[in-house]
């Protein structure tokens, strides 16, 4: 093996790793943004509940008791939506990411092998015009897939987001102001 080889494979390999690391990057990222929501949705879960447990205590009269039963249960219904929406924008974010990194190392890795096939062309004997033609077909073509794949993926995230917006749109109205969210904001400035 020539040195220019042993050099080409070692630069290979090191691009490989940044685009490893910047993929765990990501994912670690994403990981520690999506433990951060959960925490803040139970913890608020939590506070709407001991709040809501509390109400529901102190209360004296059954019928009372059913009314602000369905009273709080509004709230509940806004927050999951609002969850719903931080935990898609997280997700769709890591995979704008994600796309960008692949995207950047399938253009160095299409760069490359357009090189290699102009290389193998120019120093082959015999049947490199065949060779190359052969491996300029098989590029054009996993180019196509990549860009196929590409819009694809960025039409279900357009799909998805319309969806949610629908679902946005079709729950009911947030509640006015409720003893929950006015004892939650208390509890959560404590």
């Amino acid at each position: 093996m020539s040195n220019p080889n042993i050099e080409q494979l070692a630069a290979a390999q090191q691009a490989n790793a940044e685009v490893m690391m910047a993929l765990l990057r990501t994912a670690f990222n994403g990981v520690e943004r999506l433990t951060a929501l959960n925490m803040a949705a139970s913890r608020e879960f939590l506070q709407n509940t001991v709040a809501s447990t509390q109400q529901l205590m102190a209360v004296k009269d059954p019928s009372e008791a059913v009314k602000l039963n369905s009273e709080l249960a509004k709230p509940g219904v806004d927050k999951m939506i609002e969850y719903s929406r931080s935990l898609y924008d997280l997700v769709a974010e890591m995979q704008k990411e994600v796309t960008s990194v692949m995207e950047v190392q399938y253009s160095t890795f299409t760069k490359n092998a357009e090189n290699a096939v102009a290389n193998a062309k120019a120093s082959s004997p015999v049947g490199g015009d065949l060779f190359a033609a052969t491996m300029q077909s098989m590029l054009g073509a996993s180019t196509k897939a990549f860009e196929q794949m590409t819009t694809m993926s960025k039409q279900l995230a357009d799909i998805a987001e319309s969806n949610l917006q629908v679902a946005t749109k079709a729950a009911p109205a947030p509640a006015a102001k409720s003893a929950t969210s006015a004892a939650a904001k208390k509890a959560a400035a404590k």
